[in-house]
């Protein structure tokens, strides 16, 4: 399985970041990364880990920590289970913390792969997120990432902004193409309840984006990149030359994964304590708190509910339809050996509809999308989660 160690801490509040996050004073780091590195052991054992397939380090921001606890959490990997050399590792990073010192630091420490969190080329689009860097340091960092990680460095941009424009929008797309690597996630942007540019939208300080200019924001984006070569393989994110992010295709594939850290979710089987059923883990958010738990009993898990039969084909219905590459015919029955994919959706009912209707193919590869469907996903997964509960 996959394994997703998380750094909770940021140098400041994004205006419209609702992840798990904190900003303080100082950071203990070397009591982080010993509870990093315990409950890693610890879940890995509880789950009989054998192989760790990648590792993705996220936040927060951790290209706050310091190279030294990337070592350790995959050191502790590779003791507990084992991490094949060239597994993935992916690291996040704000441009305001990836100098080409510190990259390479991170290199050294056994990252192979960076994702870049520019969200933006503009600067005062930069502003209005409440980002710590400038244009030029984004330019500068993913510079130098991909000089270190050539072939292997994404970035991120966020598009329908309050205020933005179809030709901001895609003067911003236009840059980001003459500065990227293989790889670029496009995220529209969510205005989450309890974040600052929520609250300036609910005022009517900022105007919320017309949805059918956001459509058109996206259909513009894939039309563009489709024409510089690159696959859209799921929703959100585009790839050339084969660059896809293999850790972000476990978690659309439904495989198994161990979330380490304040916050962080996972799903596997504890077969250390004798269960036979994939849970939903998250640990415990407060970093403080998560700490002591670490410390008096090697793990800060806060929740975990087993998942029946039924819920793990919805999650799997859910996450491979993101993709261009569907649900195949294997992977259904690993989760469903005696109720077979074209006896769901091959008979009458919202699945016919949809293939009558163009946008879902249902063959003997499996089910998918086609690139007419996969731009309108969320509309059609009511249905088919409503004919799949049926079943």
């Amino acid at each position: 399985l996959a394994l997703c160690p998380q750094w909770p801490y940021c140098r400041k509040h994004c205006s419209y970041c609702s992840f798990n996050k904190y900003v303080v004073p100082a950071v203990d780091e070397v009591a982080v990364r010993a509870c990093l590195v315990r409950e890693a052991r610890t879940l890995l054992r509880l789950g009989r880990v054998q192989s760790v397939t990648s590792v993705f380090f996220g936040g927060g921001t951790p290209s706050l920590a310091s190279p030294h606890t990337v070592a350790a959490v995959l050191e502790a990997a590779a003791e507990a289970a084992h991490l094949p050399a060239g597994a993935e590792v992916t690291l996040e990073a704000n441009p305001s913390s990836a100098s080409p010192a510190r990259l390479a630091g991170f290199k050294a420490a056994g990252v192979n792969r960076l994702s870049v969190g520019v969200q933006s080329l503009d600067a005062a689009e930069l502003r209005l997120l409440g980002r710590e860097h400038t244009v030029d340091e984004a330019r500068a960092a993913v510079e130098a990432a991909r000089g270190l990680f050539p072939g292997c460095t994404s970035i991120d941009l966020l598009f329908g902004l309050p205020g933005q424009s179809r030709e901001a929008w895609a003067r911003s797309l236009e840059a980001a193409l003459g500065l990227c690597d293989d790889h670029l996630a496009l995220y529209q942007l969510t205005l989450e309840r309890g974040t600052a540019l929520e609250a300036r939208v609910r005022r009517g300080a900022l105007p919320a984006p017309p949805q059918d200019l956001l459509a058109d924001m996206y259909h513009a984006a894939r039309a563009v990149l489709a024409a510089a070569g690159f696959r859209q393989y799921e929703v959100s994110n585009f790839a050339r030359k084969g660059a896809l992010s293999t850790h972000n295709l476990s978690y659309w594939r439904a495989e198994q994964y161990v979330g380490v850290g304040p916050g962080a979710h996972g799903r596997f089987v504890p077969w250390g304590e004798g269960s036979r059923q994939r849970e939903a883990r998250v640990q415990t958010p407060d970093p403080d708190a998560w700490m002591r738990e670490v410390q008096s009993r090697g793990h800060g898990t806060r929740r975990r509910v087993a998942l029946s039969p039924l819920e793990q084909l919805e999650e799997l219905l859910a996450l491979g339809l993101r993709t261009d590459e569907g649900i195949t015919q294997q992977r259904w029955e690993r989760f469903s050996p005696q109720l077979p994919l074209r006896t769901v959706f091959g008979g009458p009912g919202e699945a016919m509809a949809l293939q009558q209707q163009g946008w879902l193919l249902l063959d003997s590869r499996g089910l998918r999308c086609t690139p007419q469907g996969l731009a309108v996903l969320d509309s059609l997964l009511p249905a088919l989660l409503c004919q799949l509960q049926r079943t």
